[in-house]
């Protein structure tokens, strides 16, 4: 079956469909990992959002129910060079095919994803359709540039789970997980770390996270534009201070709205496992995972509090920082996901140590 990518500016992709049929919207990005495309479905930062792999040959090791990031998948559609119909693990249980099927999920084979990442790359990632019930292309421009954007938008709302659920229930340090749509992994590298996890729905209240007594605050990964989720930041702005406070992804951009800062859009956003990190205090270059569209301002961060700690290599964007005063740091990237494949995992480490020693103190 036919289907169609039409990007806002008119740019027209033609490829055949696998997975589900239908028409859908989202920002288009492209992903430069090599394998992981599960993960990728599964990663609620995604949605929102299409997914164009720049990797050209996608599935050929199938789908399980083991390496899922959340409780299901979360992109809006997916794109691929060429889909593989053949799937060869021993842990494969389904096709990527029949997977996306169940997930209603659309993709698209036979585009000219090259060509594809290299038009984001210098326009920008922007509003797009895909379709394939409607192929009239005068239709589908007019629909991707009257879909919404992801500017203001509140899509944690969508992905954060509904009520507090208890991951692990041994550890040495209570954590709470304040999930704005966190990955399965990262519960457990906590819960590999002698934690036990909770993790609470991101509307949750700091006098509610407060009650729990943890001996430590996670603020999780997420999909959007943090300015679309003031009530985070506003949970955030009441606990510094309070309690030792680690940031992921997301997480990084609520701390630093809370303690002032601004973030701004990226260009085309940073998606994938190969993104070069200089850790500023070892000079040490880490081989990071990403995944996000906005970014927090290095220069809108009032010196005198914060310690720049970690910078990207590509860009020269915020990686990480960690507040003077209070027990608080973060990181831009994702340390669970382990493309280095240890480089980051340290930072869980560094976390418990902050815990200890603010119970220390106490």
């Amino acid at each position: 079956m036919k289907a169609k990518l039409v990007l806002e500016d008119g740019t027209i992709w033609e490829g055949s469909c696998f997975g589900a049929t239908g028409e859908s919207y989202g920002e288009i990005v492209f992903n430069t990992s090599m394998a992981g495309y599960q993960e990728i479905l599964t990663d609620p930062s995604y949605k929102g959002q299409i997914v164009a792999m720049t990797y050209p040959l996608i599935g050929n090791y199938g789908i399980n129910s083991e390496d899922v990031e959340s409780r299901k998948p979360f992109v809006e559609g997916f794109i691929v060079k060429e889909y593989s119909r053949i799937a060869s693990n021993w842990r494969s249980q389904k096709s990527l095919d029949e997977y996306l099927k169940e997930n209603n999920i659309i993709g698209i084979e036979g585009i000219d994803t090259r060509a594809l990442t290299k038009h984001i790359r210098l326009k920008g990632a922007m509003r797009a359709v895909i379709s394939t019930k409607d192929l009239n292309e005068d239709s589908l421009i007019k629909k991707a540039k009257e879909s919404p954007g992801l500017i203001g938008k509140d899509l944690v709302k969508d992905v954060t789970s509904k009520k507090l659920q208890v991951w692990n229930e041994k550890g040495k340090y209570k954590v709470i997980v304040l999930d704005c749509g966190v990955k399965f992994n990262i519960l457990r590298e906590l819960a590999n770390n002698d934690c036990k996890v909770t993790f609470l729905p991101a509307k949750t209240d700091a006098k509610t996270i407060l009650g729990l007594k943890p001996d430590g605050l996670l603020l999780s990964n997420g999909p959007g534009d943090p300015e679309g989720v003031p009530y985070v930041v506003e949970t955030v702005k009441e606990l510094l201070g309070k309690l030792p406070i680690f940031g992921i992804c997301l997480g990084q951009q609520m701390l630093g709205l809370a303690l002032g800062g601004k973030t701004y859009k990226l260009k085309f956003g940073h998606h994938g496992a190969n993104h070069p990190v200089k850790d500023l205090k070892t000079g040490k270059i880490y081989i990071t995972v990403q995944n996000h569209g906005f970014c927090v301002d290095m220069d809108s961060l009032k010196k005198e509090d914060i310690e720049i700690t970690h910078v990207n290599l590509n860009d020269n964007t915020l990686e990480g920082f960690k507040h003077k005063k209070f027990p608080v740091f973060c990181v831009q990237f994702h340390p669970e996901a382990s493309p280095g494949p240890h480089d980051a995992q340290y930072l869980f480490g560094e976390f418990v140590n902050l815990m200890q020693k603010t119970k220390a103190k106490s």
